[in-house]
C-alpha cells in the first residue's frame, strides 16, 4: 500500500501552489514558523520541514534574523549557467586525450586522503550500511542454497515486485512482468541501446551530458547528437523536433529528472510533449531515471514513462545513487521492446546476481527505503545549499551555479578565461579532484565549466576544498 504523504509535504505543496499562482508577490514575507504552526495546528518542526522543501525548490529564501521571503525571479534565474548551444551535427569519435584525462581523474578520486568532488555518488556515511548488511543476511537465508543458483533471466522476482510496487508512488500501472533487472543503470542503458539501434545510428542526448553515457553510446558504434539544454528545464524540444522531422535521430537517451551534470528537471508539460514527439515520429526514448528519487521538493517528479501510451519509453533505474553503489542493482521497463531487450540480455549479458537483488528487494519492503530517502534528501539538500553559499563567497564575481532541485551534482560556469583542465592539474597537489566541463561533450565546449558533487557531507575540510578551488580560479584570472 502507498504510504500516506507526510504532513510537512502536504503543507509545502499547498504553499507552493499559492506561490506559483501569485497569491504572494516576490519579496513578500511569509508567516513566521511559530505563527503558521499555530494556525495549522501542527508542530514547529513540521512547518520548518515544509519551508525547507520550498527553499530547496527555489521559491523562498531565509533571511537571517528576519524570516522567510518569496524569492524574486532574478534571484532564482539570474546566475544559473547559460543555455548550452552545441553544434547541430552528429559526432562519433571521442577525443583520445579525454580518455587519458578520465582515467587519471578516476584514479585520483579513489585515492586515500583526496577530496573527491569529482565522484558522483553519495558518501558511505549517508547510506544505511548496517541495515543493508542485515538485509543481505536475510537474503542468504531466503534464497535457495544461499543464493548460489542462477536467477531468472528477467531477474529476481521479489525485486521486480518491489519495483512495480514502488512505481505506484508516481501512479504507474507497471507490473513485475514488464520489468527486467540489470547490473546497474549503465547496464540497463547499454541493453536498451543494443536492442533498439544499429551501428551508425544517431542517438540524441542532452548537452552537457554525463561522460559515461557518451562512452557507452560510442562504444556501440553509434553517433551522438547533442541538443541545446536549459539549466532549469532541460532539452530544447523545438530543436529536437526539427531533427526528428528530418529523420536525423533513430533514438533518444535523456535524463529528464535531475540530469548529470546540470541537475535540471523537465517540467511535466515538457515530458508529456517529449513523449508525444516520440509517438509522432515513432522514435524510442531511453529514459535514465537514476536520480528521480533524490528530489528536494515534496513530491517525486514524474518520469516520462508516466505519459507513455505506445510502449516507446524504455524506463531505466537503479539504487546505485540512493542505496548501494557497489551492489550494481538496476532495472529497465522496456515497453514494446521487452522481447528484443530480453534476447540481448540472454545472449550478451546473461543472468543477474540474485543475492544483491534479493537484498535490495528486502530493503524496499516495509517502506524502509522511503524512510531512508527522506533522510538522504534532507542531507543532500542541506549540502547543496551550503556548497552553493561557499562557492558564491569564494569564487570570482560572475560565476554561474546550477540550481538543482534534486540529485547531487552542481554545474559551475566560470569566467571564459578559466581552463578547468588546467585547474584540475593545479588542484592535484592539494589532493582535490574535480570533473572538468570539457569531458561532458564531444565538442570543444565547456572548457570554463566544472562538475562538483555535493555527495560529501559539508564540513570544514569540504569548505577548505571549495575555497582552494576559488583561490586557484582567481589566480588563473590574474595571469
Amino acid at each position: 500500500m502507498r504510504v500516506s504523504t507526510p504532513r510537512y509535504q502536504q503543507i509545502a505543496r499547498q504553499l507552493g501552489d499559492k506561490l506559483r499562482g501569485g497569491t504572494l508577490a516576490e519579496g513578500d514575507k511569509l508567516p513566521s514558523v511559530r505563527t503558521l504552526s499555530q494556525e495549522l495546528g501542527v508542530s514547529i518542526n513540521t512547518v520548518q520541514q515544509a519551508y525547507y522543501c520550498l527553499e530547496a525548490e527555489g521559491l523562498i529564501e531565509a533571511r537571517p534574523q528576519s524570516g522567510y521571503y518569496v524569492r524574486t525571479l532574478i534571484d532564482r534565474l539570474g546566475n544559473v549557467p547559460r543555455r548550452s548551444a552545441p553544434q547541430a551535427t552528429a559526432r562519433q569519435p571521442l577525443q583520445a586525450d579525454q580518455e587519458s584525462i578520465l582515467l587519471r581523474l578516476m584514479h585520483q578520486q579513489r585515492q586515500p586522503g583526496w577530496l573527491p568532488f569529482s565522484l558522483s555518488v553519495p558518501a558511505p556515511s549517508l547510506l544505511p550500511v548496517g541495515k543493508l548488511m542485515k538485509a543481505l543476511q536475510q537474503a542468504q537465508r531466503e534464497l535457495p542454497h544461499g543464493g548460489i543458483e542462477y536467477e531468472l533471466m528477467t531477474g529476481n522476482a521479489a525485486l521486480r515486485r518491489q519495483i512495480a510496487r514502488y512505481a505506484l508512488f508516481w501512479g504507474s500501472p507497471l507490473t513485475d512482468e514488464e520489468i527486467i533487472t540489470t547490473e546497474g543503470c549503465t547496464a540497463a542503458l547499454t541493453l536498451c541501446l543494443k536492442a533498439i539501434t544499429q551501428p551508425g545510428d544517431t542517438v540524441a542526448v542532452e548537452s552537457p551530458i554525463y561522460f559515461g553515457i557518451l562512452q557507452t553510446i560510442l562504444s556501440l558504434g553509434l553517433k551522438i547528437l547533442e541538443l541545446p539544454t536549459d539549466a532549469l528545464t532541460g532539452v530544447d524540444l523545438d530543436v529536437l523536433k526539427s531533427h526528428l522531422q528530418a529523420g536525423h535521430v533513430q533514438a533518444c537517451l535523456l535524463v529528464p529528472n535531475f540530469s548529470n551534470p546540470l541537475g535540471c528537471c523537465m517540467p511535466n508539460a515538457h515530458k508529456q510533449r517529449l513523449v508525444q514527439l516520440m509517438e509522432t515520429y515513432q522514435v524510442p526514448l531511453i529514459e535514465d531515471d537514476l536520480y528521480g528519487d533524490l528530489h528536494f521538493g515534496p513530491d517525486r517528479p514524474l518520469p516520462c514513462k508516466a505519459f507513455d501510451r505506445q510502449g516507446l519509453v524504455l524506463w531505466c533505474g537503479s539504487v546505485s545513487k540512493t542505496l548501494a553503489p557497489g551492489y550494481r542493482v538496476g532495472w529497465v521497463a522496456p515497453g514494446s521492446y521487452f522481447d528484443a531487450l530480453l534476447q540481448v540480455k540472454r545472449y550478451q549479458a546473461g543472468f543477474s546476481p540474485g543475492i544483491t537483488q534479493q537484498t535490495v528487494a528486502n530493503f524496499l519492503a516495509n517502506d524502509r527505503y522511503e524512510l531512508h530517502l527522506r533522510r538522504l534528501r534532507q542531507r543532500l539538500k542541506s549540502n547543496c545549499q551550503r556548497y552553493q553559499q561557499t562557492i558564491r563567497a569564494h569564487f570570482p564575481f560572475g560565476t554561474r551555479i546550477s540550481e538543482p532541485q534534486g540529485g547531487f551534482t552542481l554545474w559551475v560556469e566560470t569566467d571564459a578565461r578559466v581552463d578547468t583542465l588546467v585547474l584540475a592539474d593545479q588542484l592535484a597537489p592539494h589532493k582535490i579532484s574535480i570533473m572538468p566541463g570539457s569531458l561532458f561533450s564531444l565538442q570543444p565546449q565547456y572548457a570554463n565549466c566544472m562538475r562538483l558533487s555535493y555527495g560529501l557531507p559539508f564540513d570544514e575540510r569540504v569548505a577548505w576544498g571549495l575555497q582552494t578551488i576559488g583561490q586557484l580560479i582567481h589566480q588563473q584570472l590574474k595571469v
